[in-house]
């Protein structure tokens, strides 16, 4: 199954991806399965990449009228405000709302949240960057969190430990991801009223995935719970 179809896109959106344990690798993956298939995609981050991130197969843009222009040539696009040697500077969340506005159909795609290369985390108070136009949320949840202490795996430990009300030591359990994931200053944390929630679980499928899908189903903002793969740390 494609990755589209596994988070449930529709004929146009924009999706926020936020969370920790492969949002890059996901927002890549998508944008190119998309781009692919021939849909008009854009593709960007609200926060900062690293500069080896920056997809060779997209047109790198820092406006609308430059986005306008390469997708008018079918090209996929990766909007940002700077590139150096070392990090992508993201776009302005306000930019790519408007970016959105102007497309009559394809997708745009935003990393959302910085994780710092760790497997779950719990956001600061100005965290996630979630355009307020966005159509999906993804919350990206790593798998290999589980059995592992919070310090060791986690971005913003003392947070994560805090929302859980346990200490930085507790080894992590499903339950502690589905938790995390529903907890509303967790990766509900200002996510769009209108937006719909999808949660990705990154890593191999089995029992764990399978007891966190379990606890998310009922949750009243969560439309699925998808296995996307070995993505992460």
């Amino acid at each position: 199954m494609s990755l589209a179809a596994q988070v449930g896109l529709g004929e146009r959106e924009l999706v926020g991806i936020v969370g920790a344990g492969g949002k890059s690798t996901l927002l890549l993956g998508l944008g190119r399965e998309l781009a692919s298939a021939g849909e008009s995609v854009v593709m960007t981050t609200t926060t900062k990449m690293g500069a080896d991130q920056l997809p060779s197969w997209a047109v790198a843009c820092r406006s609308v009228g430059e986005v306008a222009e390469a997708l008018g040539f079918g090209r996929p696009v990766f909007l940002l405000e700077d590139v150096d040697t070392s990090k992508i500077v993201g776009a302005p969340a306000e930019l790519v709302d408007k970016v959105f506005a102007q497309m009559d159909a394809g997708y745009v795609l935003a990393e959302a949240d910085g994780a710092a290369g760790r497997l779950v985390k719990a956001p600061a108070e100005h965290e996630p960057v979630i355009p307020a136009t966005t159509t999906l949320v993804i919350v990206v949840v790593g798998l290999r969190a589980v059995g592992r202490p919070i310090w060791e795996v986690s971005h913003r430990p003392q947070r994560v430990a805090a929302l859980l009300v346990c200490d930085v030591d507790h080894v992590l359990e499903p339950a502690d991801l589905a938790a995390l994931v529903a907890h509303p200053q967790g990766g509900m944390w200002h996510v769009p009223e209108t937006a719909r929630v999808v949660v990705a679980l990154t890593g191999a499928d089995g029992p764990a995935a399978s007891e966190v899908q379990e606890r998310l189903v009922s949750e009243p903002r969560i439309e699925r719970v998808v296995v996307v793969g070995r993505f992460g740390t």
